[in-house]
């Protein structure tokens, strides 16, 4: 419920009747997932609080599974791999391609690359202004560069 709250001159201003709390994460999710075009089901805000909640971070879709099994989460591992390919569509995710058979989900969504630490199979953000991108090549005519994926391998 909201609580009414004081002004500066002290008088109590009381929020609008159903207006949601100011500050609510799960309102905010909603409003998120609105934003982007998506509508906020009980699995996508479910899925949403466990990707988002916990600052930027790399997931792959059995990890969110193991993390939505481990919150009692009722959900498939399709319909996690669908909500995941619908956030990044929408802008929310960044998909990392590490292998033909792996990848991972990126909420830092900005321009960056990544260090791979094979032995773990753990990405690491690096910053985009730790590398030069001015010298790229010129893309094939009738095309344009989306976007770049840097992903160093390192060995431990």
């Amino acid at each position: 419920m909201n609580e009414p709250k004081a002004n500066q001159g002290g008088s109590i201003q009381r929020p609008a009747p159903g207006s949601a709390p100011v500050g609510c994460p799960v309102h905010d999710l909603r409003a998120k997932l609105r934003s982007a075009g998506l509508r906020p089901t009980r699995q996508r805000v479910a899925l949403g609080w466990l990707l988002f909640s916990k600052g930027d971070r790399h997931v792959s879709a059995e990890k969110l599974l193991e993390e939505a099994q481990a919150s009692r989460v009722p959900v498939s591992l399709a319909t996690i791999y669908n909500c995941l390919h619908q956030f990044t569509e929408a802008g929310l995710l960044r998909e990392i391609a590490v292998d033909g058979s792996k990848a991972y989900f990126d909420t830092n969504v900005s321009q960056h690359a990544h260090f791979l630490i094979e032995s773990s199979n753990t990405l690491i953000d690096i910053p985009q202004v730790e590398i030069d991108m001015s010298r790229l090549p010129e893309p094939p005519k009738g095309t344009r560069i989306d976007r770049v994926d840097v992903v160093i391998r390192l060995k431990g």
